[in-house]
């Protein structure tokens, strides 16, 4: 590759983080870090779930180096995304067109913003994959996965394709590793907490352990809230839930995956086990209580 081209697409990169830098924020988070946010419509930023308390003030800079306090309208933890509502200056903040399709390999640009200075690091899709429901039982649209070497002070921005189209939002997965949200998960996300502030989730009612007794693999029930729906169903101290409409359980983990936004509402039947007999248990998933 020549040194004009090389020079050309320095130049096209950074023009693609100039020209999103002015839709992108930065606040101090509860861990007493930066993180990014940014403007998804209407007046309303986006950023990372993680990041945010019930509670507590938050007071953006923007990229202006303006500030404005800002009130948190909802938060997702199921996808990662919350949703903020500057009380002022955030009228005139643009929006990120969407992003098309992309591919492994497809060039990436993670945007941030660091008490008004603009931050920006490029990368590649790693990988895609199909819908994937999260630890927290939310449905995720798409599996995207960046090979990006970048740190905290990206989390919540947006991440860009080549042409400046938004591909979503720089989340941490595991072990730290970069991954999106797609635009098409904060879309539903936004919309369901415009209007109600919070995304519903499963609830139980019943404290679990990961158990292995031989052969038998499940949750223990260690608790019951005398008001939740597994005591209510006939739940008892000590049942193994080893299965979840048929489908084998091997652990809390899974069932927390299939207690998503989804599920409240619904009829499901658990299989049990307790002192060697198995039973089924027909139960209808609440809705977690707000904390």
């Amino acid at each position: 590759m020549s040194d004009f081209n090389l020079s050309a697409l320095s130049d096209a990169i950074a023009d693609v983080a100039a020209t999103a830098a002015p839709a992108v924020a930065s606040f101090v988070t509860h861990h007493h870090r930066t993180a990014s946010a940014f403007h998804w419509g209407d007046g309303f930023l986006v950023t990372a779930e993680e990041a945010v308390e019930a509670g507590e003030e938050i007071e953006l800079t923007l990229a202006s180096g303006e500030t404005a306090k800002a009130e948190l309208v909802g938060r997702d933890p199921s996808t990662g995304v919350a949703l903020l509502k500057p009380a002022s200056a955030s009228a005139g903040l643009p929006q990120l067109a969407r992003a098309g399709a992309v591919r492994p390999g497809n060039l990436a640009i993670a945007v941030g913003n660091s008490d008004g200075a603009a931050l920006a690091v490029f990368g590649t899709v790693g990988e895609v994959g199909p819908a994937w429901r999260s630890m927290r039982g939310g449905t995720i649209d798409r599996r995207i996965n960046l090979a990006i070497n970048t740190g905290g002070r990206f989390e919540g921005g947006p991440v860009l394709d080549a042409k400046g189209g938004l591909i979503g939002m720089l989340l941490f997965g595991p072990r730290g590793r970069a991954l999106v949200m797609p635009y098409e998960t904060i879309e539903r996300a936004v919309a369901t907490l415009r209007e109600k502030g919070h995304v519903a989730r499963g609830y139980l009612g019943a404290g679990l352990h990961p158990i292995r007794n031989g052969d038998t693999k499940g949750a223990m029930v260690m608790s019951l809230d005398d008001n939740g729906p597994a005591k209510a169903a006939g739940l008892h101290v000590g049942d193994i839930v080893v299965a979840w409409n048929g489908e084998a359980v091997h652990g809390p983990r899974e069932l927390i995956r299939k207690l998503g936004p989804d599920s409240a509402g619904t009829t499901v039947t658990l299989g049990v086990s307790s002192g060697g007999a198995e039973r089924e248990v027909s139960i209808t998933i609440g809705e977690k209580p707000l904390s």
